[in-house]
């Protein structure tokens, strides 16, 4: 009879392993879940992984489509939901480098007359003033229905930047033909 219970009680927590285990994943030590919900939409993990110059510091990072895929010039030109979360795992991140690394990054990367956008960057990074703290997490969700990119921080909405060409840009600077770091362009590609 006691082995009975002790099959049956590992068997039940095993199944709960399982499903736990399938509504998140590990990437470099960090649980992120496997999809985010936005405007009753679910969105799944197409890939992430480690720092970029985009983000000063030690931070991971995640890239959530509608529809996986590993063709960076169909998800820049998608007009359908994603996003990007970043999730900040060290104290070495600081608002005044990422105000730097925004303005590097969006030159690097965008391959129009980066001025016609300066007014949607600099309120971008208005959304980043202030304390960035280990464990906040940044999500970048673009929203077809008012084509902007809506920015949070740890759940709380700061603002929207509107805008296909801005959102291209913005997720340009890690899927662009120039990103700004190769390698995480192709962990979030899932490669």
């Amino acid at each position: 009879m006691k082995n009975l219970l002790l099959l049956f009680t590992l068997i039940l927590t095993l199944q709960f392993s399982t499903v736990a285990a399938q509504k998140t994943f590990t990437i470099d030590g960090v649980t992120i879940p496997r999809t985010i919900q936005f405007q009753s939409k679910t969105l799944s993990l197409n890939g992430g992984g480690g720092k970029s110059t985009m983000w000063p510091g030690t931070y991971l990072q995640a890239l959530y489509l509608s529809q996986l895929s590993q063709d960076p010039k169909f998800i820049l030109d998608s007009d359908t939901p994603m996003g990007v979360r970043i999730e900040v795992t060290s104290a070495t991140v600081s608002s005044a480098k990422l105000m730097k690394a925004i303005d590097d990054n969006f030159k690097k990367t965008y391959a129009g007359n980066i001025e016609t956008l300066r007014p949607k960057i600099e309120e971008f990074k208005s959304y980043f003033m202030g304390d960035i703290n280990k464990k906040n997490i940044f999500k970048l969700v673009y929203s077809p229905s008012d084509t902007s990119v809506w920015i949070y921080k740890n759940n709380q909405l700061k603002g929207k930047i509107q805008g296909l060409e801005f959102k291209k840009a913005l997720f340009g600077i890690w899927l662009s033909d120039k990103p700004a770091d190769e390698k995480l362009k192709n962990q979030l590609l899932g490669k």
